[in-house]
């Protein structure tokens, strides 16, 4: 591929919506620093949204130095980004469905109100000094021309990028490969995809987003998340590497030293522990 292909770690927002699974503002602290030091150029910190002791622990993460650029995750309201702007973030991820189940059935809203409220909360974000990420929500559900209005109307907002989000984990690489295809030929941001493995496809289909020429991929350490969790990054890594001859700059090796000493046993792998090599 001519344009990198990077990693967005979600562990500590996506992860942690695991079953049970709370990190301590210490752990947090520990996974933040590991995952910089492995070279993950993106971590998706946290929503600070989710009240005080969350913002606390989020701001604790901008005394580190760190070279990866955290990103806070938002609803699409000025409250959220505040809390974000308040704990010293200026990426600031905004997201809102765009299929038409979550929007009229989940939100009791319509496509207008969805464009409507992207465009005020980009601005908000933007007239704050931030840069804008968007995601969209149950996108592979979602009509992909819907998908493509939201992703011109985020552009012409100012946003720098767009969220492929996968949210009930439905597709299966086929139709990953060719809905993706489809969209990234259209679609005037970088996409991120963001897999779930309901059906235990979210590495193949972030596979074939890395194929058609997606930009970004999002995942965890382990695959941790919510309900079947996400692509594991140790497993992305390997594929890329292996299949694809892609090296995407990250430090496996740290990756699973994450995994080793901070994840409770309940949440590591399961897995044999295989060399990823060839032999000629």
């Amino acid at each position: 591929m001519e344009r990198p292909f990077e990693i967005v770690d979600t562990t500590l927002r996506d992860g942690e919506q695991s079953a049970g699974l709370v990190f301590s503002p210490e752990e947090k602290i520990i996974i933040a620093k590991a995952l910089d030091e492995a070279g993950v150029p993106w971590i998706e910190a946290g929503t600070p949204a989710m009240g005080a002791a969350e913002q606390r622990a989020l701001s604790r993460l901008f005394e580190l130095g760190l070279a990866a650029k955290l990103v806070a995750w938002n609803r699409a309201n000025s409250k959220d980004i505040l809390d974000s702007i308040e704990c010293g973030f200026t990426w600031i991820h905004i997201s809102l469905p765009v299929s038409d189940l979550h929007i009229y059935n989940k939100l009791k809203k319509n496509r207008v109100w969805v464009l409507e409220r992207l465009k005020r909360s980009i601005a908000f974000a933007k007239d704050h000094g931030c840069d804008v990420m968007v995601g969209a929500e149950d996108s592979s559900r979602a009509d992909p021309e819907f998908f493509l209005e939201f992703a011109h109307t985020a552009a012409k907002s100012g946003a720098c990028r767009i969220r492929y989000a996968d949210t009930v984990g439905c597709l299966e690489p086929f139709s990953a490969y060719q809905n993706l295809k489809y969209i990234t030929e259209r679609c005037p941001l970088p996409i991120e995809f963001h897999g779930h493995n309901d059906f235990g496809l979210a590495l193949a289909n972030t596979l074939s987003a890395y194929k058609v020429g997606v930009a970004y991929a999002s995942g965890t350490i382990s695959g941790i998340g919510e309900r079947a969790g996400n692509v594991s990054l140790q497993e992305l890594y390997h594929a890329l590497k292996t299949v694809h001859s892609y090296d995407c700059g990250v430090n496996a090796a740290r990756l699973d030293e994450i995994e080793r000493d901070i994840l409770p046993e309940d949440y590591k792998f399961k897995i044999l522990k295989i060399s990823y090599s060839y032999s000629s």
